[in-house]
């Protein structure tokens, strides 16, 4: 069971979803909002820009991802980190 990384800033963050077709649709503040149209519907998702995302705030977002995706949490762990 891959570990979730730790220390992973945002900027981190909206790099690695690149690979999912993650775009960013605007930044509001330290909020960055991206897009993608990865599986053909819009799935939107905020990302806070902080130096370091705290691991709750990052568990949710990519069980969030995980279910877009159709993929469990751990695979999506392998596949962006």
């Amino acid at each position: 069971m891959p570990k979730i990384p730790r220390d992973l800033s945002g900027q981190d963050l909206v790099k690695a979803l690149r690979s999912f077709d993650y775009k960013i649709a605007r930044q509001s503040g330290s909020h960055i909002r991206l897009v993608s149209q990865y599986k053909g519907n819009e799935h939107a998702i905020t990302i806070p820009d902080h130096s370091s995302i705290k691991i709750g705030t990052l568990n949710n977002i990519l069980n969030d991802i995980a279910v877009y995706l159709c993929i469990s949490k751990d695979s999506l762990i392998e596949k962006l980190f």
